[in-house]
């Protein structure tokens, strides 16, 4: 047989598997959802990945930086590829996956076909182009993380392009509506050495001539270039292949004038790597429940319904991108941060969709806030909570917003994903019990705007909860500081080997301890950690104080702590 079938059956079906797309099937398959990912290419990441290799972008300023899932990423990262090579992070994406027991992987399989009854969708057809086998893979929820939204095939309402000023009434928007978009990018990477080889570009590059790209920066050093954009006036996805062909030939260009400028700007510098898969921005935005807008993105998104958020100033590239005389992108203010609803990340017609990344809910104005990865990522840990819920109680993705939305705030606040404005709630237990540092139970697990919410804790200095009379203790959640002013992220610029540590104030070894008719004794002991939300759990044990002991940080200097909340 050439072409073999297979047929998989989930509770969860996702399909892409970029950033936003890994944090919902992980996120799914954590919380009890057996779960199948479906990513179109031999690794995950997306954007991200070593295909690519564009920066992972967020939200803006002090202790804004995203948690969750993506910072337990990004710290594997920074203890497993310490030099941040892209090859070894797509690696780490792989490991963060492969791990998860209720989670299948398919790479390199492309959805062809989407099989729907009644407005749900039953299964989804996927073409497996290195096992020549086709998988048929049925689901009780399905949730698009593409970015270009291949499973409208179901009949999902999607929208594409710019809407008028006074569809929305948004003030950036152009007075009248059109198909263009922000354009794709191809990425170089240049390395410095200390000899200097020419450079001969193919004949079909371009050819570029001082003057020819203003607004432009065209010297080597700090330089990411991605600005080499180009196809907003196209159809990003119908005319993909023809934006590449003319991103390399741009791309190429752009290198020969660098390199071989008569100023000696690209002595010492070498091309490194090009993009086989140029970076795409935007194709189409499926339609939900809600559509964020300019407006509610500028009014900092204060829905009762948020359950991520994003950041980045509004940054809309002109679609003319590269033949654009001007300036390549116009940033609108927008805060940081500013809240997403749940009610943009499910369809609004198709009633067990979900969609997280680019292709959600949103007008243009407000993708162009949205759309960058660390932002796709706490929306793909938002779907893949609520689908885990849905899937538990029976529900559509619909009736989690009806019936279940303050469970689904709760448990992604518990599972470290920040939702600006909603506090953790925390248990009985930890509300008996006497804290020697009451920062610790004061539902913030980062410092904020009205001031700290950590405590310092020096080597073999105890944080103790102590009860009034004896309790049954059977673990111990703890929230450490990972040092969220360090963006920890991916540049594609060279960076000379330089490394990047994990955060000096992170608890690297340390003890948890029970006091039991005055004695203390340990109950679990961690070494090597370089997580920043840790559970802990033990035989349950009657006791009358629980105690954290920190042995050493990454740092070596004190650790610090965020939250200790007791089970």
């Amino acid at each position: 047989m050439i072409v073999s079938r297979r047929t998989l059956d989930a509770d969860f079906v996702v399909v892409g598997g970029g950033l936003a797309g890994l944090c919902a099937a992980v996120a799914a398959a954590r919380n009890g959802a057996r779960t199948v990912i479906i990513q179109d290419r031999p690794m995950f990441g997306g954007n991200a990945s070593s295909e690519i290799r564009m920066w992972v972008c967020g939200a803006h300023g002090a202790n804004r930086k995203e948690t969750g899932l993506l910072e337990e990423l990004q710290l594997d990262n920074c203890y497993f590829n310490p030099t941040m090579k892209y090859t070894l992070w797509d690696g780490v994406m792989y490991s963060f996956a492969r791990k998860e027991p209720n989670l299948t992987v398919l790479l390199n399989s492309s959805v062809e076909k989407v099989e729907t009854e009644n407005s749900r969708i039953v299964s989804v057809t996927a073409w497996n182009l290195v096992e020549y086998c086709r998988y048929r893979v049925t689901g009780k929820l399905f949730a698009d993380c593409s970015g270009d939204g291949i499973l409208r095939l179901s009949g999902a309402k999607f929208t594409r392009g710019r809407e008028a000023r006074d569809e929305y009434g948004e003030s950036h928007a152009p007075e009248a509506a059109d198909g263009k978009t922000m354009g794709n990018s191809i990425l170089i990477q240049l390395r410095r050495t200390g000899r200097d080889l020419p450079f001969r570009a193919p004949e079909w590059a371009h050819v570029y001539r001082e003057g020819d790209l203003p607004n432009r920066n065209l010297k080597p050093e700090g330089n990411n270039f991605w600005w080499m954009e180009f196809g907003g006036v196209k159809d990003t996805i119908g005319d993909a292949e023809a934006i590449r062909d003319e991103l390399y030939r741009i791309a190429y260009g752009i290198w020969a004038f660098i390199k071989n400028h008569p100023d000696g700007r690209g002595k010492g510098w070498e091309l490194d790597w090009i993009g086989a898969l140029p970076g795409k921005r935007e194709s189409i935005r499926y339609i939900g429940d809600h559509v964020l807008c300019q407006q509610e993105v500028e009014a900092g998104g204060l829905f009762e319904d948020r359950v991520c958020y994003g950041g980045w100033t509004m940054d809309d590239h002109h679609p003319e991108a590269i033949e654009y005389p001007g300036p390549p992108t116009i940033y609108h203010p927008a805060p940081s941060p500013f809240g997403i609803p749940y009610r943009s990340l499910y369809s609004v017609n198709i009633e067990n969709l979900f969609f997280a990344g680019r292709n959600a809910s949103t007008t243009h104005m407000a993708l162009s806030a949205t759309r960058v990865m660390a932002t796709a990522a706490t929306m793909g840990q938002a779907v893949g909570t609520a689908a885990a819920i849905a899937v538990r109680t029976g529900e559509t993705p619909r009736g989690v917003y009806r019936n279940h939305l303050r469970e689904l705030q709760q448990t992604l606040l518990d599972q470290d994903q920040f939702i600006p404005g909603v506090r953790r709630e925390l248990g009985a237990l930890t509300m008996r019990a006497e804290f020697s540092h009451e920062l610790l139970r004061d539902g913030m697990d980062r410092d904020w705007d009205d001031g700290a919410h950590g405590v310092e804790l020096a080597s073999g200095e105890a944080s103790s909860c102590r009860f009034q009379t004896p309790e049954t203790v059977s673990g111990i959640r703890l929230v450490f500081d990972s040092d969220l002013a360090d963006l920890k992220r991916q540049l594609n610029v060279e960076d000379a080997g330089a490394l990047h540590p994990m955060p000096p104030m992170l608890a690297k070894n340390f003890r948890v301890e029970v006091e039991v008719d005055g004695t203390w004794n340990p109950v679990a002991a961690v070494t090597d950690n370089h997580h920043r939300l840790v559970r802990l759990s033990w035989e349950p044990v009657r006791c009358s104080a629980v105690r954290l002991v920190p042995e050493e940080s990454w740092g070596g200097g004190p650790v610090r702590v965020f939250s200790l909340d007791l089970c």
